[in-house]
């Protein structure tokens, strides 16, 4: 293999090489600096949406790792259930706990990434910490309602204590998650 060829500056003579230095990552990149577009708040909205659905869905592995010995749901909106209330809805015939499972998870990262629509109107109306409050509010109140009304699950009053648990913490993340990747996407696009 060669050298690669010095280069030669009709001033100074053969160019030096040199090592790279700090100032050399980020001189002439101050476009990393502004941001690249402006995101309506709808659209960064249903991405922090996502992001706490992800965010939920990581709570509910890391609990299954902590509690190894548990078995079966961890709560209800870990379960068959939320499918099952899709397909009751959608008046779908013989659907199989694959079935379920499927439509349990399609609702789970539909509603979750368009419910980002909720927090982030929120956020224009009231402003932080007052809409992750509502907004989480308003997210365990229709857990606590929906899954006896459509579900047919017992009364919240009658859920396991760790099954409540497990509710309030996943929703915990979600909405800490989308709250906090909303303010980092508004602020990325300012």
């Amino acid at each position: 293999m060669t050298p690669a060829p010095r280069l030669r500056n009709p001033r100074t003579g053969p160019a030096r090489l040199r090592s790279p230095g700090p100032s050399d990552a980020t001189r002439g990149a101050q476009w990393l600096a502004r941001p690249i577009m402006k995101l309506a708040w709808p659209i960064r909205s249903v991405l922090a949406g996502a992001a706490g659905t992800a965010a939920l869905t990581t709570a509910y592995a890391v609990e299954r790792r902590v509690r190894r010995s548990h078995e079966g749901q961890l709560d209800y909106d870990d379960s068959l259930v939320p499918g099952q209330i899709v397909a009751a809805i959608m008046h779908l015939p013989h659907v199989t706990a694959r079935g379920d499972r499927d439509l349990g998870l399609a609702l789970r990262w539909g509603y979750g990434s368009a419910f980002g629509l909720l927090h982030g109107a929120l956020r224009r109306a009231v402003g932080e910490p007052w809409a992750s409050a509502a907004f989480g509010s308003t997210l365990m109140t229709a857990t606590v309602t929906l899954f006896p009304l459509l579900g047919h699950t017992p009364p919240p009053w009658r859920w396991p204590a760790d099954v409540m648990a497990t509710s309030l913490g996943t929703h915990v993340a979600y909405v800490a998650a989308v709250a906090a990747v909303d303010d980092g996407i508004r602020r990325g696009t300012r």
